[in-house]
């Protein structure tokens, strides 16, 4: 009877390594590509505001943002609308919550009288004590 004896032998085994290159540069253009793309999707809406030495917002939070463009087109949180849309949109929103402040950002390119014209249909409004003129901070 013969025995089988088991011989080990030194087999080197592969050794299953990953190359990193690939997945960092993958991760690293996306980032790029994030840090590209973030900021106009955030200013959706283009508007150049007037420069001023204050800034107006002083931790606000529960407040409103009406902006106007180049064209005169009014939008409120991304949205556009007709003057009396905005302003029966605005009216609905204020009857739950008073006290609310409305930051008009309106382009520099923008007549005077359009912009006084919006804030008078805007202190007409019950609930918003405040109608304040957003600039753009000097630098």
């Amino acid at each position: 009877m013969r025995r089988f004896s088991r011989r080990r032998t030194k087999r080197s085994a592969p050794i299953a390594e990953v190359s990193l290159t690939p997945l960092i540069d993958t991760a690293l253009t996306l980032l790029v590509i994030f840090m590209v793309a973030s900021p106009t999707a955030h200013n959706a809406i283009k508007i150049t505001l007037p420069k001023g030495h204050l800034k107006e917002d002083h931790g606000r939070t529960s407040d409103i943002d009406v902006y106007i463009d180049k064209e005169g087109s009014l939008f409120h949180e991304g949205m556009r609308y007709a003057p009396k849309d905005l302003v029966a949109l605005l009216q609905k929103k204020c009857t739950h919550d008073a006290n609310k402040t409305v930051y008009v950002h309106a382009d520099t390119t923008i007549s005077y009288g359009t912009v006084v014209k919006l804030v008078d249909d805007i202190k007409m409004v019950d609930g918003i004590n405040h109608v304040a003129l957003a600039t753009q901070k000097y630098t």
